[in-house]
């Protein structure tokens, strides 16, 4: 048996199990998981440097190491993820919709666990611990691929909650890591009918076209992003610096932040060379259309390629446009529904923003960077969802539930 589909098993061994735990069991233990990550902290960090200096030596670009990188801080804030998702509350066994039918039937509609949960994700080892957390608080059992660059820093991170598990009611088993570097281990978990449940990919456009194309197992898409932020004419120049840059060089290899900025001419004519020296002083290469370069002369050219980029990097495409209307149009043509933002004092044009513009999350004089679970205040995220079906926008507890029907009768038949 392969090691995929060994661990699947596994998982799904106990899936019953988990189904039985009280609320008390998974917070007590989601806390002693937050507790070992603490204790651990120096044997994680040592992992982590392991996959550090292999990404280095493969020519990594910095801010993709920055994703992979963990410190003493990110443990930290990757702990207290897990406290917050004790104190959320427990969507498994919420009663939705209950009535009673003429024939004296009674139905009730509940959340129930999914089941077993496949994650595939990339260089970001803090998923490991965010995806474990959330499912293990509803009641899921979970099978993880992460990427080969986080390979040393998620190994030893399963190690320290299995460890951790081994003390508490949830069974160790319900939280498996494939260790298996190549790509057909993917391959082999889209296609796991009957052990797999559903398929969450995390990462960039191949990784997610690859699981959507490929998987005959239930997909829940969470989309790349290219994400806009459209500054009006009205829009308070200090305010839209402020979002522009938090949006772009906070943490740009993160799926939130901004890769092309909308200006409308008029601001760009009175704002824009003294917004690109700021941005430049943030250590961010511009590329612009004709009026950009015409207004920045050290922008270099941006073509349609670069508009459909997400770049994970210090690159910024910035165009000029007219109006509103021409904003939204190439935010519809380039923009992956992630998560969109206008800068403007118009609230006509904010509110006709907010409503037309087809995202996850639509933001008005706020910056993209806080579509994220944590921010939201779900603790963690499984992911942010682009798709329509289930799940849309930052994923937290209840993403993770589906529903079932509970129906008690008197000896009811049908005629």
């Amino acid at each position: 048996m392969s090691e995929v589909r060994e661990k699947a098993s596994k998982a799904q061994a106990v899936v019953t199990q988990l189904n039985r735990l009280s609320t008390e069991q998974k917070n007590n233990a989601l806390l002693v998981m937050a507790d070992a990550l603490i204790a651990q902290l120096d044997s994680i960090i040592a992992a982590n440097a392991d996959d550090l200096e292999r990404g280095r030596q493969q020519g990594t670009p910095e801010s993709m190491l920055d994703r992979l990188a963990l410190n003493k801080e990110r443990i930290a804030g990757i702990a207290e993820g897990l406290r917050q998702i004790v104190e959320l509350q427990d969507p498994v066994g919420e009663v939705l919709e209950t009535f009673t039918r003429p024939n004296g039937l009674h139905v009730e509609k509940l959340r129930v666990p999914i089941g077993l949960i496949g994650i595939i994700y990339e260089a970001r080892p803090n998923v490991t611990v965010d995806a474990a957390g959330l499912c293990l608080k509803t009641g899921n059992a979970v099978l993880l691929r992460g990427g080969s660059s986080a390979l040393s820093s998620n190994r030893k991170i399963v190690e320290v909650l299995h460890q951790a598990l081994a003390t508490t009611d949830m069974p160790a088993d319900a939280l498996q890591l494939v260790e298996d570097a190549d790509r057909s281990s993917v391959d082999e978990m889209l296609k796991l009918n009957g052990l797999l449940d559903v398929i969450i990919p995390r990462g960039g456009a191949s990784l997610i076209r690859n699981v959507v194309a490929n998987a005959t197992v239930p997909v829940i898409e969470t989309g790349a992003g290219i994400c806009h932020t459209y500054v009006d004419e009205s829009a308070d120049p200090v305010m839209a610096a402020e979002i522009a840059i938090n949006a772009k060089a906070q943490r740009p290899s993160v799926c939130n932040s901004m890769e092309t900025l909308l200006l409308h001419a008029v601001y760009a004519e009175e704002h824009l060379p003294t917004l690109a020296e700021q941005l430049r002083e943030a250590n961010v290469q511009l590329k612009g259309c004709d009026t950009v370069r015409r207004l920045v002369p050290s922008a270099l050219p941006v073509t349609e390629e670069d508009y459909a980029t997400e770049y994970n990097d210090y690159i910024l495409n910035i165009r000029v446009v007219q109006n509103l209307d021409e904003a939204m149009e190439h935010i519809a043509r380039y923009g992956t529904k992630h998560s969109e933002c206008i800068v403007t004092k118009d609230t006509s044009n904010a509110e006709r923003f907010l409503h037309d513009v087809d995202a996850a999350a639509v933001y008005h004089n706020a910056s993209t960077r806080f579509t994220d679970g944590f921010e939201f205040g779900y603790g963690a995220e499984i992911g942010i969802s682009t798709q329509k079906l289930h799940a849309r926008g930052p994923m937290g507890l209840p993403a993770l539930t589906s529903t079932k029907y509970r129906i008690t009768g008197n000896g009811q038949i049908r005629q």
